[in-house]
């Protein structure tokens, strides 16, 4: 079968270096933490909601939280559970997200300074296990063993539907060559191949990064976003910036779809 023949890690990995995309240092985030906590993680916040809403509890006492930033999905769900485990590689993030535990009273939460690429052996196997909005990584087949694998019960993760985090608009606007970076369908068949047949929902949220009110918000953004612009590129995206002003439309799509790939923990051979 051509499907079977296929290596879709492979072809993940090609299309990652093609797009140009490397894993953004620690420090990057870092400066992001304040930002995203007020963002991307109030309770109310639509694709918390949702994701909260999908991920099953039943017989489960604790929780992993891969890529955790500053805490989104552990704190939100550790009321619940005896014990729950958040990960991120940015020491920026977990600082925030550990002032956040103790404002909301949690006692039941450890924070741990890891990557995906680190040994995880000293982090306990959880009943569940949750990489959100943090799977963008080098080598997803690894990445998707590595959770299966400190799973008991179930594994919950969330891929882009786009096949680019900046808008295409945007980077045709300022003269970049759009490459597309690897969505969602390559997690879903990578695990096919892995022999694990995931379900899939999709989540519909509002964009974060849709709060630009003026030109110097919305260059910063778009900076941080494709990891710096130049004097050119800059200048490109004033005048792009002054068109949609004019003609009264959005900067950045004000709404982001993920995908939810999740699936009961599966015995792999090793």
């Amino acid at each position: 079968m051509l499907l079977d023949e296929l290596d879709f890690a492979g072809l993940y990995q090609q299309q990652m270096q093609l797009a140009g995309r490397t894993t953004k240092k620690p420090e990057h985030w870092d400066k992001r933490a304040e930002a995203m906590a007020n963002d991307c993680a109030p309770a109310n916040d639509g694709y918390l909601t949702q994701l909260l809403a999908k991920i099953d509890l039943r017989g489960a006492s604790t929780l992993f939280d891969m890529g955790c930033g500053p805490g989104s999905v552990c704190l939100s769900i550790a009321e619940n559970l005896t014990h729950v485990y958040g990960v991120d590689y940015s020491q920026g993030m977990l600082d925030v997200a550990h002032r956040r535990a103790n404002a909301m009273g949690l006692n039941n939460v450890s924070l741990l300074n890891k990557s995906w690429e680190d040994d995880w052996q000293d982090i306990p196997q959880c009943d569940i296990a949750v990489a959100s909005r943090s799977t963008l990584v080098s080598d997803l087949r690894a990445a998707l063993i590595k959770l299966n694998d400190k799973a008991k019960l179930r594994v919950y993760t969330t891929h882009t539907v786009s096949t680019s985090f900046v808008d295409v608009e945007i980077q045709a606007a300022i003269g970049r060559n759009v490459i597309e970076l690897p969505n969602y369908i390559f997690a879903v068949n990578i695990l096919y191949q892995m022999g694990i047949n995931p379900q899939v929902d999709y989540i519909k949220s509002n964009n974060c990064l849709d709060k630009n009110n003026n030109f110097e918000q919305f260059s910063k953004t778009i900076d941080w976003s494709l990891g710096g612009l130049t004097d050119e590129e800059n200048n490109r995206l004033f005048d792009y910036y002054q068109h949609k002003s004019r003609i009264g439309e959005a900067l950045i799509s004000p709404s982001r779809d993920w995908a939810l790939v999740y699936w009961d923990k599966v015995a792999l051979s090793k």
